[in-house]
C-alpha cells in the first residue's frame, strides 16, 4: 500500500466538518474508486501557519517508514494575518526541503492559494499596498512549484471562495459540499501523480 500525506491547515482538516467529509477523504474515495493501492492521511491542523507547520514537519515525517506522494496546502493564514510573502516563501521551501531530504523520491504536490479576500475597494488603501501583497502572495505558490519542479494545484479554493452557499457560516470555510469541489481541484492534479486513468 502506498502512502499519501496531505500537509496544511484547516482547509485540509475539513474545520468543523466530519472527518469523512475533508477534502483528503473525498480523495480517499476516488482513489479506492479508481483501485488504487494508496491510503490517505489527513495532517492538517486548523490555524496553523506556514510557521507551524516548518516547526511540525519534522514529527509528521519521522511516523512514516514510506512516503510516495506529499500534498503541501498552507499559507491561508498566513494571508490573513499579512505576514510577508517572503516569510511565507521560506517556511513552504523549508518543508518542501525537509521531504525531499527525508524522502527523495516522493512525488510532491503543492496547492495554490490565492489572497484569501475579495479586495475590492481595499485594494487602493495604503497606496494601494494591500493589492500589492495580494499580487505577490498568488504568485508565491506558483513560483516556488516551478523552482521545484513539483505537480502543481492552481487554486485550491477555485469555485468555491466567495460563494456563499458552498461555505460555513464565517464565510471562509468551505462547507461539506463546498470540500467536495476542493477534492475535484485537487484530484484534476492528482490522479495523473498517482497514475490512475
Amino acid at each position: 500500500m502506498h502512502t499519501l500525506l496531505f500537509f496544511g491547515d484547516s482547509l485540509t482538516a475539513g474545520y468543523q466538518l466530519r472527518a469523512s467529509e475533508s477534502f483528503p477523504a473525498r480523495i480517499q474515495e476516488k482513489i479506492d474508486a479508481a483501485g488504487l493501492a494508496y491510503k490517505a492521511y489527513n495532517y492538517g491542523v486548523s490555524g496553523e501557519t506556514t510557521a507551524g507547520g516548518r516547526q511540525r514537519i519534522g514529527s509528521v515525517l519521522a511516523r512514516f517508514k514510506q512516503l510516495d506522494v506529499f500534498v503541501l496546502e498552507l499559507g491561508a493564514n498566513d494571508g490573513l494575518r499579512g505576514i510577508p510573502v517572503r516569510e511565507t516563501t521560506q517556511n513552504l521551501q523549508f518543508i518542501l526541503d525537509a521531504v525531499r531530504r527525508a524522502y527523495p523520491e516522493a512525488r510532491v504536490v503543492l496547492v495554490g492559494l490565492e489572497f484569501p479576500f475579495d479586495l475590492g475597494p481595499l485594494a487602493t488603501l495604503g497606496g494601494g499596498r494591500l493589492g500589492h501583497y495580494a499580487q505577490e502572495f498568488n504568485a508565491l505558490f506558483r513560483q516556488l512549484a516551478e523552482k521545484n519542479q513539483v505537480d502543481f494545484v492552481p487554486f485550491l479554493l477555485h469555485g468555491v471562495m466567495g460563494q456563499r452557499h458552498l461555505n460555513l457560516s464565517d464565510g471562509v470555510h468551505p462547507n461539506a459540499e463546498g470540500q467536495k469541489i476542493l477534492a475535484q481541484n485537487v484530484w484534476q492534479v492528482l490522479q495523473g501523480v498517482l497514475g490512475a486513468n
